[in-house]
């Protein structure tokens, strides 16, 4: 097969979430572990460093990746979904895996894996797997794919585990209380393996702090370690004085990207602890250069500066929706212009709730089957006071907005993921 009928049949053949949703999640570790039985166990041959949370966790693993790839290290990444390219999800030193080797690694393991009946997470994950031990990769970042305790990646022995924070997302398989939420993301908490805490209060933190003992864990909670003394916007990205880094410039604009960083901070002292050495230099690059290092996208990605500004943004939850809400109040501009997306199993109405009124909205789906009908949306839309026009694709969409806009506007584009690669097709970044 070629590398494009290699990919179709991943897409087709697999059950794959992105695409189809709760049809393609498989609960349970037996499939991923009949793969790694098969595959002799690759993950093994490395360090590993698990990231879980329901925002963030992509930034944070980018994050850490472009500071251990700093310091020297050969570092593999895997992250989902991916927004343009299949091989984002799967990077050694921010260089994406080959086409060649996708190829290979179906032709020469479909008879073995195919009666297994694996998800296309599983046998994605597997792949990277498998990849990052033919690179030699000195360690790893692997960033959770939903929930934790049965999530597919729960089968590593990584050397620190992170969560990043808890909040309402995949309430149909992770549970509707944060409390049931946090449980199964604490099901990455291992016996004698580091955890770090971004964010969590109340009866989330509690779940921590039980689980963590039970399991004996050492536990950190960033926010008790105040890494972050004082704050700064600047046109480039934040500037951060930080308990262990002055003028630390971090390039990830987004409001969010603060709570992620100061998690990241505390990764940083922890795996210095066990070994690893991170020097300060490779910890100020990390920070200032993740987008270049990483191939990170979509986090408050500024597209285009002026005439008009426009920015695009994967949030896609609650807790994603309400940093940006506060972010698109401290930007100045003439009229908001809000290309919008979601899929259909998320709480769209409380999103709605939280977005701007005083905004042209522009109603679009994304090139999915989970995507919400553009005009359904806009229904939903104006129950909750935002008005606009609806468009039956994003490229569409995001013509529309940039029609409409004066030099002195501001175009968001966002929702959820798909919406975002969907515009990124659109406006030509391959």
């Amino acid at each position: 097969m070629t590398y494009k009928e290699t990919i179709e049949y991943l897409y087709n053949q697999l059950p794959v979430y992105q695409k189809i949703g709760g049809a393609a999640y498989k609960e349970g570790l037996d499939n991923s572990q009949a793969l790694d039985s098969y595959f002799a166990h690759p993950h093994a041959r490395y360090k590993t460093i698990h990231v879980a949370g329901t925002n963030g966790k992509g930034s944070t693993s980018h994050l850490l990746a472009a500071i251990l790839q700093e310091a020297g290290y050969k570092v593999g990444l895997y992250t989902s979904p991916h927004l343009i390219d299949f091989r984002e999800r799967i990077r050694v030193n921010g260089e994406k895996i080959s086409e060649q080797y996708v190829v290979d690694f179906v032709d020469k393991h479909r008879e073995a894996y195919e009666p297994i009946h694996p998800s296309f997470f599983e046998l994605t994950m597997m792949m990277s797997f498998c990849y990052f031990a033919d690179m030699n990769v000195d360690v790893a970042v692997v960033e959770v794919g939903l929930g934790g305790r049965l999530d597919s990646t729960n089968i590593i022995a990584p050397v620190l585990s992170i969560i990043t924070n808890i909040s309402f997302d995949h309430m149909q398989f992770l549970g509707n209380t944060l409390e049931k939420i946090a449980i199964e993301k604490a099901g990455i908490i291992k016996k004698d393996i580091p955890v770090i805490i971004g964010e969590a209060e109340g009866e989330v933190r509690t779940v921590f702090e039980e689980t963590a003992e039970r399991v004996g864990a050492p536990i950190i909670f960033a926010e008790d370690e105040k890494m972050i003394r004082s704050k700064l916007s600047t046109a480039s990205g934040w500037l951060l004085e930080t308990k262990y880094y002055s003028q630390l410039k971090g390039e990830l604009f987004g409001y969010a990207q603060l709570k992620n960083a100061a998690t990241v901070l505390c990764a940083i002292r922890e795996l210095q602890k066990i070994g690893f050495s991170l020097p300060s230099k490779a910890v100020y690059n990390g920070f200032a250069y993740v987008t270049r290092l990483t191939g990170l996208m979509g986090r408050w990605q500024v597209i285009q500066e002026l005439n008009p500004k426009i920015v695009c943004d994967t949030g896609h939850n609650v807790a994603g929706i309400q940093y940006i809400t506060t972010q698109l109040q401290n930007e100045k501009y003439d009229t908001l212009h809000i290309v919008l997306g979601m899929v259909n199993d998320k709480d769209i109405s409380s999103v709605l709730s939280l977005l701007p009124k005083k905004a042209i909205y522009y109603f679009t789906r994304a090139s999915i089957p989970r995507a919400m009908d553009e005009r359904i949306l806009q229904s939903m839309a104006q129950k909750h006071g935002l008005t606009g026009y609806s468009y039956q694709t994003v490229a569409e969409a995001v013509s529309a907005a940039k029609d409409w806009a004066t030099s002195n506007d501001f175009i968001f584009i966002g929702g959820s993921n798909f919406i975002v690669a969907d515009a990124l097709i659109a406006l030509g970044y391959k």
